[in-house]
């Protein structure tokens, strides 16, 4: 029996339509404070390699008061929106029709919906009233690396229809910045919101190669949240970005030897940036300037689970790919998500 290939068919994107640059994002911060910011908090906040972002409603919104039924409902609303966009652009690109998928997977950690927001797009979106729709949720950052690699099993397991991923994140929603506690400020300075989209199929794309993910004991402290009042508490470690090279490096490795591997034989890959000095962190260990992964991240912020599939955009639209690439996510759990795409 032939061995089943799943192929990366198409990708697409999409963000809310506000607009936020980092400088705004001080000013805001500094008169919600009542005063300027102390000078190594606003040396931190501007050094993100951030420029820009998108987030789901207009700067205002986010400093009244919110209750956890009305950010469900901006969720609700902003991400139907999005989902459509970057799905129907994917779809288009690919040439195949919403009928003609078999399952959809999506990933989002920002916000929870029953039933979920895919089986709610089916009718609206023309997808099979049989397409199979299957959430994730709680990864986080890794999501969308880790949403990659359930989509192509699932294609290796059902092969007749082309799969859907949507990853999706609105993290402007998250947090609740009425305390305006330091990581709070961090939070509001990092995230963004946005969308990608992939068909994951059989046909002319590179191949879903392999991909893997590691959990490290004792270290629920390294990101994640705690359920606050009205939104999420933040937990983010500071020496992330030593945690890439003493511990995520000796993991990684060892999943780029088993793929038959090594960096050299590699194109520029395609990383979940996390933050400016995560980005130098992965550049240092994987000797690569990460010239798309920066991109992305200035340009976007950091959106969580699509963001690693925004950069990966990037690179193929740069051209062919002749080498194969790797896409890297750390999340919660904390968890490092690795997969290898060939050309």
């Amino acid at each position: 029996m032939a061995q089943i290939l799943p192929k990366l068919i198409s990708l697409g994107t999409s963000v809310p339509p506000h607009r936020i640059t980092q400088a705004d994002v001080l000013s805001i911060l500094a008169e919600a404070k009542g005063q300027a910011l102390p000078p190594r908090m606003a040396e931190i906040l501007g050094n993100t390699g951030i420029s820009q972002r998108h987030i789901a409603m207009p700067p205002e919104y986010y400093f009244n008061a919110r209750s956890w039924a009305g950010r469900a409902r901006v969720y609700e609303n902003t991400a139907a929106h999005l989902f459509e966009a970057a799905a129907m652009q994917a779809l288009a690109r690919a040439g195949v029709k919403a009928a003609e998928i078999g399952q959809i997977v999506f990933v989002s950690t920002t916000g929870t919906m029953t039933p979920s927001l895919p089986s709610r797009m089916i009718a609206s979106m023309g997808f099979a009233s049989d397409t199979r729709c299957v959430p994730l949720f709680g990864y986080g950052c890794a999501g969308g690396v880790i949403g990659l690699g359930v989509a192509a099993d699932l294609y290796r397991a059902c092969p007749a229809k082309p799969v859907l991923l949507v990853s999706l994140e609105l993290c402007s929603l998250a947090y609740d910045h009425a305390r305006m506690d330091k990581k709070d400020m961090v939070a509001l300075a990092l995230f963004a919101d946005g969308c990608a989209a992939a068909v994951i199929g059989s046909g002319a794309g590179p191949e879903l190669s392999a991909f893997a993910s590691h959990v490290w004991p004792d270290t629920l402290d390294m990101m994640g949240w705690e359920i606050g009042d009205t939104g999420f508490d933040l937990v983010l470690a500071r020496d992330i970005p030593v945690f890439v090279n003493s511990h995520f490096a000796p993991v990684c490795d060892q999943f780029i030897a088993a793929q038959g591997l090594a960096k050299s034989d590699m194109a520029e890959p395609a990383c979940h940036p996390g933050g400016g000095r995560v980005v130098d962190a992965l550049a240092e260990y994987l000797g690569n300037d990460l010239l798309a992964t920066r991109a992305v991240l200035r340009e976007n912020g950091n959106m969580s689970s699509p963001t690693a599939l925004f950069v990966l955009e990037a690179l193929l639209a740069a051209g062919p790919m002749t080498r194969p690439t790797l896409l890297t996510a750390l999340g919660p759990g904390f968890v490092g998500a690795m997969g290898v795409l060939k050309p």
